[in-house]
């Protein structure tokens, strides 16, 4: 397994790992608690593992959480997605950047999102299964959403969306969260 930084958002790292593959398909490892500490990061941070699944164009996010924040590592099990991270950490040199990466079963790269970061995708395939390693136990009322659809954040989500939770399509817009959080 390879790590590698994310230029445009300063302490999010990819996990690639290197399949094994033969006749019957492939084995890889898609967390190794070396490779994570190897890039400064504590691998017994993380307390809970989610999963999500999603049918085509299904979009999820922005997403984020008030005060201590929440680090994820995130991969495509099965499927493809496109997933967006932006970077809202004030004090980050990369604050208010958006990047964006295809993520997808085939490959199992992992993408970790350091806290203070919103984060969304969008399922490319007709079933895209998002697995989600995340350091905070989850708390509703520390939930943050900021509209997908953003001008300020221009992300090019690939698809239209066809479905989303009534939470994502009214959220504000992020000038109006960065005055909450």
């Amino acid at each position: 397994m390879k790590a590698t930084e994310v230029p445009q958002i300063a302490g999010a790292y990819l996990f690639e790992p290197i399949p094994h593959a033969d006749a019957r398909g492939f084995f890889c490892r898609t967390f190794d608690a070396e490779v994570v500490r190897s890039v400064g990061l504590d691998p017994d941070a993380f307390v809970q593992d989610s999963v999500s699944r999603s049918v085509r164009g299904v979009l999820r996010g922005l997403h984020l959480r008030s005060g201590a924040g929440e680090a994820k590592l995130v991969r495509c099990s099965y499927g493809r997605i496109f997933d967006v991270v932006v970077d809202l950490r004030p004090d980050s040199p990369t604050y208010r950047n958006v990047a964006s990466f295809e993520l997808s079963g085939e490959t199992q790269v992992s993408l970790y999102i350091p806290a203070g970061c919103a984060h969304g995708h969008q399922a490319l395939t007709e079933t895209a299964d998002v697995s989600y390693r995340i350091d905070r136990p989850h708390d509703p009322a520390e939930d943050v959403t900021i509209a997908f659809d953003d001008p300020e954040l221009a992300v090019p989500w690939p698809l239209p969306a066809t479905s989303m939770t009534q939470r994502d399509r009214e959220a504000p817009r992020l000038s109006e969260v960065l005055s909450k959080i």
